[in-house]
């Protein structure tokens, strides 16, 4: 059977990987304007491989292993992993309303410098805007945070 140091060493790696991957999509989406539906989807192959390198050693390595370890360095581990997945699920709720907006007006095929995002959405489009900007900054935040002390205990575990 495999050792849970090399486990724990893929998982390393494979956290580490999706930071670039995070990086890449936010700096991609920011600097490229128009946002067009291929802008999108460049953007979003990125954030969907940093989240799959991410949520996919969270789900079938440390979620199953937290009970026996809940305490101490996990505890705070698994909190701040949790929020950041619930500020990635509170910026999603915005992003359904712009993407639906901006389908609408057809805005990635046909973008209209004319025409402003605050005009194309009902009266509440900035407050899904600003869903969507809490959201992300607060996931990449609690990530970076659940990110640097899954570091430490796995340096505490494994190295030292």
């Amino acid at each position: 059977m495999v050792s849970d140091g090399l486990v724990a060493t893929v998982v390393l790696l494979s956290v580490t990987l999706s930071l670039p991957c995070f990086l890449y999509g936010a700096y991609y989406i920011i600097e490229t304007d128009p946002v067009t539906w291929d802008v999108l989807m460049h953007h979003l192959k990125f954030v969907t491989t940093g989240l799959v390198l991410t949520t996919v050693p969270m789900v079938f390595w440390m979620i199953p292993r937290l009970p026996d370890q809940l305490g101490g360095l996990s505890a705070v581990h698994a909190m701040l992993g949790l929020q950041a997945y619930a500020l990635l699920a509170f910026g999603g709720t915005g992003i359904v309303r712009i993407f639906r907006a901006k389908r609408e007006h057809d805005l990635y095929n046909e973008y209209d410098e004319e025409l402003l995002l605050d005009e194309i959405g009902d009266e509440t489009f900035s407050h899904w805007r600003s869903r969507l900007r809490i959201g992300v900054f607060g996931y990449v935040i609690f990530w970076l945070l659940a990110y640097l002390v899954g570091i430490a205990r796995y340096a505490l575990r494994y190295v030292a």
